[in-house]
């Protein structure tokens, strides 16, 4: 459980370095970033960089499918994610703030719920439903590619153990 809570706090105060800056200094007289407008659909690769402890809950490799939905008024989108492993997938509804870094890039902050399809069978993100939060990022290359990568933190994402879950994303969209 203090390993737990240590990658946690790690992850949260890496998220609070990386995002302050932009936050802090959103009040400059130099011309505000733009981001990325791009509503877009992609896949990639997912990795689970933690266990439950128990059989049924190791690490697993996988891959995901991933979209963004924006919003015109405000610096919100929808997102989607589903994560699969070879024996079932995890859907992960999801909103985000994002914060626009260049003209074409944003990075985000989100939360969701990870709906396992088959609980007790491993998925990037853990092996039955959980709430989940995640740290991205995203960069629009071109005029109809989106790259995009991730971590996604799965809260009491393990059948019979208090471990949080880790996954780690990264892929290629299509903009439409």
């Amino acid at each position: 459980m203090k390993r737990t809570l240590k990658s946690v706090l790690t992850l949260s105060a890496l998220a609070t370095v990386v995002i302050a800056p932009v936050l802090l200094s959103a009040g400059s007289a130099s011309a505000k970033p733009a981001g990325t407008d791009a509503n877009y659909i992609g896949a990639g690769v997912a990795a689970g960089v933690t266990n439950g402890g128990q059989d049924g809950d190791a690490a697993t490799f996988g891959g995901n499918i991933q979209g963004r939905i924006t919003t015109d008024k405000a610096p919100v989108s929808v997102r989607g994610s589903v994560l699969f492993s070879d024996e079932t997938s995890a859907i992960i509804p999801m909103v985000s703030y994002d914060v626009p870094v260049t003209n074409n890039a944003n990075v985000y902050v989100g939360a969701g719920y990870s709906f396992v399809e088959e609980n007790g069978k491993p998925t990037p993100l853990g092996n039955q439903d959980a709430p989940v939060v995640s740290v991205g990022a995203e960069a629009q290359i071109g005029q109809n590619i989106v790259v995009y990568g991730d971590t996604k933190i799965g809260i009491d994402a393990y059948q019979n153990s208090p471990n949080t879950a880790v996954s780690v994303q990264a892929g290629a969209g299509f903009r439409f």
